[in-house]
């Protein structure tokens, strides 16, 4: 491309980075958009026919509706606690999952977790569903998932307010970061629970 004076236009060195791939990787944005990169790579799932992934609403109960403005709610409350983030189904298997961020460097803590969503994951694997937690280590920029198993256990014994990041390096799947899907973590759950 030239410019009116016939001068050749030369990119900047920032100019030269992919800036949309690169931003969708920065450490400030992971943390932020977590359950947005989920989404999109549900879709990016769906529209491959890979898997069948959906966000589970959050129940509400509508009070007051002003229709002067077009339906507008006004009034309403959750009518239940929700149980986990994420449920689906990939290779015949049912899944359901929580994601959460941290932004601790060395653990995970145990109060970003709902005792109601341990009982329900704990159902979702008596019954022989796979059950898992997405963690984003923000300031790491990296994102774990880890079975709901170890996250359950370290919640019931006790003592300790947190999950090391140890344990999600040890027995968790680093999940790789890209543009399409921003999150791979089927791939994760093919090498977790499908070797």
């Amino acid at each position: 491309m030239r410019y009116p004076n016939g001068k050749k236009y030369v990119a900047s060195k920032e100019e030269k980075v992919d800036k949309p791939h690169r931003s969708l990787l920065s450490a400030a944005n992971r943390g932020m958009s977590l359950e947005e990169d989920i989404n999109l790579s549900n879709e990016y799932y769906r529209d491959a026919g890979i898997a069948l992934i959906t966000k589970r609403p959050t129940p509400i109960n509508i009070v007051k509706v002003d229709y002067s403005k077009g339906a507008r709610i006004t009034d309403a409350y959750f009518e239940k606690q929700s149980t986990t983030d994420y449920n689906g189904v990939y290779k015949g298997k049912y899944l359901d999952f929580e994601a959460k961020n941290t932004k601790s460097e060395t653990s995970f803590p145990l109060s970003n977790i709902s005792e109601h969503q341990i009982i329900h994951l704990k159902n979702v694997l008596k019954h022989g569903g796979i059950a898992f937690f997405i963690i984003c280590f923000q300031i790491k920029n990296e994102v774990y998932l880890l079975d709901a198993s170890f996250v359950i256990e370290f919640y019931e014994k006790g003592g300790r307010k947190s999950i090391p990041y140890s344990v999600f390096k040890e027995k968790g799947v680093l999940i790789k970061q890209d543009y399409t899907p921003r999150l791979h973590y089927i791939d994760a759950v093919n090498e977790l629970y499908f070797r």
